[in-house]
């Protein structure tokens, strides 16, 4: 089967290993002629960005690069982007990278024309009806990682560098017009990377399929998402260059991140406070809470989760289920505890009133207020199962 396809859910894919070579065609389709392209440092020196600009160089579109991208993007990060695409009359941005990156892109954009502060439109209520959406850049997406899915989503986090919080930046418009997904790109990713950010991918299919919440579109893109990564994300880590694997586990991440239009829960409510303040990769955050949090939601999710079990040919029970996430976790290399990213007990009254207060928060299967983020946290910390 070829692994090619021209896709328009949820928005226009180019999908398939070569077709970053249809960059300039896609910037061209979409309008831009003075394209910003934002990444991040350590790509910003790669081949592949300098390839890129010079392609699109040759076809007559004028890019400027801007890297000034933190791994978990911060405010200021996208404030500086801000000034260098209106100082240099940019009609559009490039987002290329992984989650941090292209979320990173995605606010920059849509903060180009918009007269409010960024945190006027955190995804809370209403909230981004307030942006002027004429104001808002247009976005081609290029994923170098099979992980957040930032490239087919709606949405950017950013941290607040005051609070230390890190806070969800929504507007439907922030939506990439364009994805290019070629999994060459990803081939050169670290094996913990591969695994953490897959890890991510799996959090996003596995929390959007138990959130409460009736979406029958999603709770199917949800169970194939997390097929693929069970099948793909093992020969991901163990042979980064097995191009088949990438191109499944790159689909897999983009499933995620649109399945998650029904919601997240404790996963990422949990993660979330812990790499705002230590800077942790989220996807690995997200990886070493998940089975607290399955536990913590068992009695809520286990007929579901037999479903899945069932779907994925494992022993067809809860328990089943969470076996194979213990040995899959094992199998790739992820961190049993969050001690081991460096959380002491002392942090978790602070993290469990910031994950009580996070948006993902009421997505979680069980009601989940301080007291029992605490309780997961704890669960966390000590490998307590």
């Amino acid at each position: 089967m070829s692994l090619l396809g021209n896709w328009n859910y949820p928005t226009s894919v180019r999908f398939g290993a070569g077709r970053i070579s249809e960059l300039p065609d896609a910037c061209k389709v979409v309008g831009l002629r003075r394209p910003l392209l934002v990444t991040d440092p350590g790509l910003a020196k790669l081949p592949m960005i300098g390839d890129a600009m010079a392609a699109l160089r040759k076809a007559g579109i004028e890019v400027a690069l801007f890297s000034e991208v933190k791994p978990n993007p911060v405010a200021a990060n996208v404030e500086a982007g801000i000034r260098v695409l209106r100082s240099g009359k940019h009609d559009g941005v490039i987002a290329w990278g992984g989650g941090s990156g292209i979320d990173a892109a995605k606010a920059i954009a849509f903060m180009a024309g918009q007269t409010r502060p960024m945190w006027d439109f955190e995804d809370i209520g209403d909230w981004w009806t307030r942006a002027d959406e004429n104001g808002i850049a247009p976005v081609v997406a290029v994923p170098t990682t099979a992980g957040t899915g930032s490239e087919t989503g709606r949405a950017g986090v950013v941290t607040d560098e005051k609070t230390h919080t890190k806070k969800i930046i929504f507007h439907p418009k922030m939506m990439p017009r364009i994805v290019i997904a070629d999994p060459e790109l990803t081939a050169g990713l670290p094996s913990k990377v591969t695994a953490a950010t897959g890890m991510d991918a799996f959090a996003h299919c596995l929390e959007a399929y138990c959130a409460p919440f009736f979406h029958p579109y999603a709770d199917g893109i949800a169970l194939e998402g997390m097929r693929l990564v069970k099948e793909y994300l093992p020969r991901a880590v163990a042979d980064g260059k097995d191009i088949a694997a990438r191109a499944h586990m790159l689909a897999a991440s983009q499933m995620g991140s649109t399945a998650f239009q029904k919601g997240l829960g404790a996963i990422h409510s949990l993660s979330h406070p812990v790499g705002a303040v230590l800077d942790t990769h989220h996807g690995l955050t997200n990886a070493v809470v998940m089975p607290y949090v399955l536990q913590f939601n068992q009695k809520a999710v286990a007929p579901k989760i037999e479903a899945l079990a069932r779907y994925l040919g494992l022993k067809p029970s809860f328990e089943g289920f969470l076996r194979w996430v213990l040995d899959l976790r094992k199998q790739i290399g992820i961190p049993h505890t969050l001690a081991e990213l460096g959380v002491k007990a002392e942090q978790l009254e602070r993290f469990s009133a910031m994950a009580a207060e996070d948006p993902t928060a009421g997505g979680n299967p069980v009601n989940a207020g301080v007291a029992e983020m605490r309780t997961m946290y704890e669960a966390s910390l000590a490998g307590r199962l």
